[in-house]
């Protein structure tokens, strides 16, 4: 059974459920014999779907091992008693501890911690009136407190384990126990112990669904900002620089009736929009369930063809990148590129006819994007989107900082992300993330095949 959920999914192929076979009209007595009739004819299948709809939320050898351990005890508390057996009143106590099965799984009864306990407090009396030596008959009781303290309220099961304790000092008053007396107060202990062990176990996994509800949750809003911001700026390069083209094409035509620089112009204007389209596809297609093509990012290297795609649109800008690139990983040029896109996309919006200069520098401890352009003569309109918010968000995602404003005369975007120990730390999170993931999936498989 998944510990995740109290029901089983009935395989298509398989037996009716327990409790579809049993559904109907019918009296309380018919509706018994129609339970007595699916154990007898699945008995195996019959108990699962019926330990399953308790809802402990235990898997189901759980509960059958605390069942078999019931068994043991009384079974082996009438054996030590066979010089009794004339009487039946061991084979008696058998019946009666055992008689709460019948209850739960024939008329259906709910599996309160009363109905363990009578049968057992019960059971073990009749176990006492004949005393013997050694008597491991406690276990009963034992076991009973176990079984209590896993399904039942704490004071629930403290209040059935006072009763245990009770009625073994009442006997051993009597003279009906040993001088073991002690160690059955200890094993009784010890039971709700163990009980206590599995109930905080069932709590422990319910604050693990809230948790996962919550980081699904989260994890969700974040991958829809991260989608909303490469849309974004998938967008605002591709329409800057197909503005610039279209700019340029009309200039031709209307100035010196250039038709084949307008139509050059137009060309590459309807490029940047059918890849505007493919990048903006695969950007939403982050959002099916189904898997994508899979389509590489933009890096580190491709920011030349971006700066290409400016120059070519008739935007001056001057490039330059120093330092050793090797150690850039791949959601820092991620980085470097939306950076470097979103930062000309807004000259090109906002100062239209100026240039650019874009200067990328890596050291061993942090990559520095630098992108400047003179500020226009005509106050720039405000802008309300998201592009510097944006990046900043990019910045701040890899523990860097991100600084725009003016400077000397100039507009400057000016972002440093550090290398080293954040890279590796994202590492670190990476194969921790796998392992989480991977213990995930087979704690899922291990839990599927019981």
């Amino acid at each position: 059974m998944d510990v995740t959920s109290a029901h089983r999914e009935p395989d298509a192929a398989g037996p009716e459920p327990f409790a579809q076979r049993v559904s109907g009209q019918g009296s309380a007595l018919t509706r018994a014999g129609r339970r007595a009739l699916a154990l007898f004819q699945d008995p195996v299948g019959a108990m699962r779907d019926r330990i399953e709809s308790m809802a402990f939320d235990y898997p189901v050898p759980v509960v059958v091992t605390a069942d078999i351990a019931m068994m043991v005890a009384g079974i082996s508390a009438a054996a030590l008693r066979v010089q009794h057996f004339s009487t039946g009143v061991p084979f008696l106590a058998v019946v009666v501890l055992f008689a709460c099965y019948p209850l739960l799984f024939v008329f259906n009864s709910p599996p309160k911690p009363a109905i363990f306990a009578v049968s057992a407090l019960t059971a073990q009396a009749l176990f006492l009136l004949q005393p013997v030596s050694p008597d491991c008959s406690p276990l009963v009781l034992a076991v009973m407190v176990a079984m209590i303290a896993a399904i039942g309220p704490r004071h629930i099961s403290l209040l059935w384990m006072a009763a245990a304790m009770a009625e073994l000092l009442l006997f051993f008053m009597l003279g009906h126990l040993d001088g073991m007396m002690l160690l059955y107060l200890v094993g009784i202990v010890l039971g709700w112990t163990i009980g206590q062990i599995l109930w905080f176990q069932r709590q422990a996994l319910y604050q693990e669904r809230e948790y996962q509800t919550m980081r699904a949750t989260q994890a969700a809003d974040n991958e829809r900002r991260r989608i909303a911001r490469e849309v974004h700026d998938v967008i605002a390069h591709s329409l800057s620089v197909t503005l610039l083209h279209l700019t340029a094409a009309r200039h031709a035509l209307e100035t010196d009736r250039d038709v084949d620089e307008a139509i050059d112009a137009l060309g590459d204007a309807e490029r940047l929009g059918r890849q505007a389209m493919a990048d903006i596809r695969h950007t939403v297609g982050l959002l099916d369930q189904r898997p994508s093509t899979l389509t590489p990012e933009p890096g580190l290297a491709d920011i030349e063809d971006l700066v290409a795609d400016f120059v070519g649109a008739g935007m001056p800008v001057t490039y330059s990148l120093t330092g050793e690139t090797g150690s850039i990983s791949a959601s820092t040029g991620l980085a470097l590129y939306r950076i470097s896109q979103e930062s000309l996309s807004n000259i090109a919006k906002h100062a239209p006819g100026s240039y650019a200069s874009l200067d990328i520098a890596v050291t061993e401890s942090e990559a520095t994007v630098d992108v400047r352009n003179p500020l226009p003569t005509a106050p720039a309109r405000a802008g309300r989107g998201m592009g510097i918010g944006g990046m900043r968000q990019r910045t701040s995602a890899l523990g860097g900082t991100l600084a725009a404003g003016r400077s000397n005369g100039n507009w400057q975007v000016l972002a440093r992300i550090p290398l080293g120990n954040a890279e590796s730390c994202r590492g670190i999170d990476e194969k921790i993330s796998s392992v989480r993931e991977a213990l995930t999936s087979l704690t899922r498989r291990y839990q599927e095949g019981m």
